[in-house]
């Protein structure tokens, strides 16, 4: 770290390696750059682009293929928190040449004088101790690739790279409900020492529900990137048993996120009847599970909530009358959110981000169609939009598929039963199966 007096500014250095192994920072500084370069906001007017050959000139190119990174002597402007940072890339010449080969493996050795790259990170003096222990921390975990575990038969987490690149910002949902959410988010991230205080385990828990196609997958996905945090994906038709429900909680990660999708938890703990078990929905052989509703309780809120920091759980469900009403009791779930089905201000979302398009003459005549079919889900209007990369035939083609749409009279029955069922008790409709 070297220091210029005149003008209380300290630079850092990031170098590809120490000489002898490669360095973690290089790399997460490279990608989290390349994150900030191609905003429309930044300072960077030259980025370099690769996409690695394979022999098959044919071949799809999947956009996460594409590698973007900050040319040589640029310098990027980034505002951390209101604290601003400067960062340029530097070369210099050396005879220790080390890096990543085509194999992707680390090489190191001498030879003739080459030209290397590495960081300068330059910023105001007061903020050394903060570029230290916040900045540089959160660079690190913004370059952290997010991973999707799941569980198997062997109560074991297996690891899959999350291709799902959604992000709050261009989720399909009500903006009021959006910026809610993000508020909710960053504030819970923050709060490590409230939680502390307070004797609580650091962790917030939300409530989704909505219609199959309404986004509560690509919610999840969004607010895994939007934190940075791996999602265990819980199925609870692979375990057996509250040990191997505890042990699997206990094997998951802080700064991560607990999903428990699609459950059809109907107990009734009523006085003298033997608690019934929690399913997921579509089980074939619900008297597998061997899971009760205590076990699953104690997840949430119970002594296996003490865990671990920094973490989420989501449980969702098709329809809100799923859940039992114990799980939903005031102090055990924090946020309820209803995915609902797509409106005219969703529309309008999905069409600036499939097609870029901010107004167009056929939008107020789609938006009263959408309006008026009423059960249309996002995920029906993505698709449609999807089918031409002209956004005039897509559109056309949208309007067609609204006007043939009926009212789906099985869902319309559906959710009568729900509310019937809701209001009148699980006894009247114990054998209709919904």
């Amino acid at each position: 770290m070297a220091s210029s007096p005149a003008s209380n500014q300290l630079t850092i250095v990031v170098e590809e390696s120490d000489g002898f192994s490669p360095n973690r920072m290089y790399k997460a500084v490279q990608s989290y750059l390349a994150s900030i370069a191609v905003s429309g906001a930044s300072t960077a007017r030259r980025l370099c682009i690769t996409v690695p050959y394979d022999g098959d000139d044919n071949a799809e190119v999947r956009s996460e293929a594409i590698q973007i990174t900050v040319d040589t002597r640029e310098e990027v402007v980034d505002f951390y928190q209101e604290a601003k940072f400067l960062w340029r890339v530097a070369i210099r010449e050396s005879n220790r040449r080390s890096g990543f080969g085509n194999s992707g493996q680390f090489f190191y050795n001498h030879g003739d004088p080459t030209e290397v790259k590495y960081f300068e990170l330059t910023f105001d003096e007061r903020y050394r101790e903060f570029a230290i222990k916040s900045y540089i921390p959160y660079i690190l975990e913004q370059a952290k690739t997010i991973r999707l575990w799941t569980n198997n038969e062997d109560a074991m987490w297996k690891p899959a790279k999350l291709r799902q690149v959604a992000t709050l910002n261009t989720l399909a949902m009500k903006e009021e409900k959006k910026k809610a959410l993000i508020d909710d988010l960053s504030k819970f991230v923050q709060k490590k020492e409230y939680y502390n205080r307070i004797g609580k385990a650091w962790q917030r828990r939300y409530v989704l529900f909505g219609s199959p196609g309404t986004g509560k997958s690509t919610l999840i996905a969004a607010m895994a990137n939007f934190l940075r945090f791996d999602i265990y994906n819980l199925e609870l038709t692979k375990v057996t048993s509250n040990d191997e429900l505890r042990s699997l909680l206990i094997n998951t990660t802080n700064s991560s996120i607990l999903v428990i999708e699609n459950i059809k938890c109907s107990v009734e703990l009523q006085e003298g009847e033997k608690e019934k078990k929690p399913t997921a929905e579509g089980s074939a052989n619900d008297d597998e599970s061997k899971i009760t509703l205590s076990g699953l309780l104690n997840i949430v809120d119970g002594l296996w909530s003490d865990c671990g920091d920094e973490r989420i759980i989501i449980i969702t469900a098709n329809y809100k009358e799923m859940f039992d009403p114990a799980l939903l009791r005031p102090g055990r779930m924090d946020i309820l959110i209803h995915m609902g089905y797509c409106d005219s201000s969703v529309f309008r979302v999905l069409a600036s981000y499939y097609h870029s398009l901010t107004n167009h003459p056929l939008f107020s005549e789609i938006g009263e169609l959408i309006e008026v079919i009423s059960i249309i889900t996002p995920a029906e209007v993505a698709e449609a939009l999807m089918r031409s990369d002209d956004a005039e035939i897509a559109l056309k083609g949208l309007m067609d598929m609204l006007n043939g749409k009926d009212m789906s009279f099985d869902h319309m029955v559906i959710e009568a039963l729900w509310a019937l069922k809701k209001e009148w008790g699980t006894r009247l409709l114990e054998h209709v199966d919904i």
